[in-house]
């Protein structure tokens, strides 16, 4: 029997957000895969050692895939990943592959699940809290209400959106460029807040695009809601 592969959401930050599921299957296998050069300096691994302290006991399966526009790089990254996991479920372990959030936003897992499954093994995602629901609740907010549509976006791939459709939008990895991220928003006339590494020590909650900082970290997520009339 080979083994299987697990994409596992920890959620945002705060480890109590971790999901029943999430921590059960930590607990119950060996492997334990986290994208990083290190797996313990990891944010992902050090919110959920926090949930599972046997997470310290664990085999760790560093999978180094730096950011980079470089396609070919990238490639050769996600190929020698998928490599190092298969070469644990050839001996009938199951991987558990950490990732932030949920695994199906945004997340490095997808990638190395394609390579993974076309390779003929099995693989599973078990759901994590999102960062942007985590946000909406951190402020207190609805996201969305009524007949409301939702628009997430990659704020940096996005600098030369509209923010013109009826809704809210969220906009994530906004940090490396906020002050582009900023001049869109301000176009927009929508109300903004943002929380900066919600869930973490670090946090920062902003209401108001004047309150935002242009040196913002990574984990800066963005809400802008239409006006409404009063």
């Amino acid at each position: 029997m080979k083994g299987i592969l697990y994409g596992v959401g920890v959620g945002p930050g705060d480890p109590e957000l971790m999901t029943l599921k999430a921590v059960r299957l930590i607990k119950e296998n060996e492997v334990i895969a986290v994208p990083g050069e290190k797996a313990e300096d990891t944010v992902a691994y050090k919110i959920a050692v926090q949930a599972v302290p046997e997470l310290a006991e664990k085999e760790l399966l560093s999978l180094h895939m730096p950011m980079t526009h470089d396609r070919e790089e990238l490639e050769r990254n996600h190929e020698k990943a998928a490599e190092t996991v298969i070469s644990v479920l050839e001996q009938g372990k199951h991987v558990i592959f950490l990732t932030l959030g949920d695994p199906v936003i945004y997340s490095t897992f997808s990638y190395v699940q394609k390579r993974v499954e076309k390779r003929g093994y099995k693989t599973g995602i078990v759901s994590g809290i999102t960062s942007f629901c985590a946000a909406g609740a951190r402020l207190n907010t609805p996201l969305v209400e009524w007949n409301e549509p939702l628009h997430v976006l990659p704020a940096v791939h996005r600098l030369e959106s509209d923010l013109d459709q009826p809704g809210t939008y969220v906009l994530m990895k906004s940090g490396k460029k906020m002050g582009q991220v900023k001049e869109l928003l301000a176009r927009s006339g929508r109300d903004v807040m943002m929380v900066e590494n919600c869930g973490m020590e670090q946090e920062h909650v902003y209401r108001g695009l004047e309150q935002i900082p242009e040196n913002a970290g990574y984990y800066s997520l963005i809400i802008a809601k239409e006006k409404k009339e009063s």
